[in-house]
């Protein structure tokens, strides 16, 4: 690389895709792992950790690093596909530089890490992070924020301590336009202090989203960490399906303060999720599909199903019952599947163009005959209704495919699946 290579802020390498060099995209950019020194020299950076196929984190080497331009890394194509394990003398700098509180060696002032920036020395592919921009904190005068400035890294000091209490708010604006998947992927493989901090970080609804893609044992600790009133709050905005299994992995006594915490509706639908036996229907639906009663119109249906925070499962139908419009519902009537929506009127009733037809699943059906009518029909979810015809909710094909996979595929998957032979990587 020339040695008029400009600097580089780190935080704008978080997402940038790694290219080999016939233009091919191997990966991106998820971390920069550097090492810490002694007597305020700078850190050497020893590489990225880069997300390939599969969500493997990989570690590529500075060495093997061409460019660093245009919002690209160039690599020399030679990858070595062994999973990323951080070493203890190793510092992920946006997972833990970001947000530290240091100090200027000249005034003694606290300084709140917004960003570091790593420039390669010259006539070398050696990196180093040379340059950190820091906030002096906030100024009492109306709230403001205080000065911003870019300092040399010996600077100041108080990397080398351990950090108690670290902030989150500049690693998050970092990753906030990872999905929630990929920042679950983030908070698995930081320390679970960071974890903690990123997770008191996030707001309710960001934080249920994520919560949702992290293994179990991730899921009961970020949720024992936060104060329980939070904790319940967080449940709350969760999949009913998916908070009454993470409340299911609770011990008993913490549970039920949890539940006693939770909007009484709230509480009662994971109870009634709870009480159904784990892989069947009962256990595996969510409470909260798209209810209409028969006078409604298609236009209020478009209506419903345009709403973001449905996942396109819930989306693909609505399901038509007498009233009450909660689950359970009345009499349960029939299902219109998305496609009907579009090609009737707007004004059309949607008791006029509902499938009475297609078979129901009771809440004991067993997982495999859930997963079987699902393929048998085509459909991306089934109505579940009991003995009296009412609505209980609708199973989703994703919770299907979550409980056929064996039990620690999240874990594999945050992983990047099955280990791959090791090799050198030079660090």
């Amino acid at each position: 690389m020339p040695t008029g290579t400009p600097r580089v802020f780190v935080s704008h390498l978080a997402g940038v895709a790694v290219f080999d060099p016939n233009g091919d995209q191997v990966g991106r950019v998820r971390d920069v792992v550097a090492m810490l020194r002694l007597a305020g020299r700078p850190p050497r950076v020893l590489g990225l950790v880069v997300e390939v196929i599969g969500r493997r984190r990989i570690f590529l080497p500075m060495t093997r690093v061409t460019g660093v331009e245009s919002g690209q890394v160039i690599t020399t194509g030679v990858l070595n596909m062994r999973r990323f394990e951080q070493r203890p003398t190793e510092t992920l700098v946006l997972g833990e530089l970001l947000d530290r509180t240091v100090r200027l060696v000249e005034t003694g002032d606290p300084v709140t890490v917004l960003d570091v920036a790593m420039s390669q020395l010259p006539a070398r592919r050696d990196w180093e992070v040379d340059k950190v921009f820091v906030r002096r904190g906030r100024t009492r005068a109306l709230g403001r924020r205080g000065e911003a400035l870019t300092v040399d890294w010996s600077a100041v000091t108080g990397f080398s301590l351990e950090e108690q209490g670290q902030g989150a708010e500049n690693l998050l604006a970092t990753f906030e336009q990872l999905r929630p998947a990929d920042l679950a992927n983030v908070l698995h493989h930081l320390s679970a202090k960071r974890r903690g901090e990123v997770a008191a970080a996030l707001d309710d609804e960001r934080l249920a989203d994520v919560l949702e893609e992290l293994p179990d044992d991730d899921q009961v600790e970020i949720l024992g960490k936060l104060k329980e009133e939070r904790a319940a709050d967080v449940l709350e905005a969760m999949d009913p399906d998916d908070a009454a299994d993470l409340l299911s992995e609770l011990p008993e006594p913490d549970k039920e303060r949890l539940l006693d915490l939770m909007r009484p509706r709230d509480a009662a639908d994971m109870r009634r999720l709870m009480s159904y036996e784990e892989g069947s229907a009962g256990g595996l639906m969510t409470t909260e599909p798209i209810v209409l009663r028969p006078d409604a119109t298609v236009a209020d249906a478009l209506a419903r199903v345009r709403d973001q925070d449905l996942t396109p499962a819930l989306a693909a139908q609505v399901y038509v019952c007498r009233p009450p419009d909660q689950t359970p519902t009345g009499r349960y009537l029939g299902i219109i599947h998305f496609q009907r929506l579009l090609r009737d009127p707007p004004f059309t009733l949607v008791g006029a163009a509902v499938d009475a037809d297609l078979p129901t699943l009771p809440p004991d059906t067993p997982l495999p005959v859930v997963a079987g009518h699902l393929a048998t029909y085509n459909l991306l979810a089934a109505p579940v209704v009991d003995e009296t015809g009412s609505l209980l909710g609708a199973v989703t094909v994703d919770d299907v495919l979550d409980h056929l996979l064996p039990s620690d595929w999240r874990e594999r998957e945050l992983h990047g699946g099955m280990a791959l032979p090791e090799a050198a990587d030079g660090r």
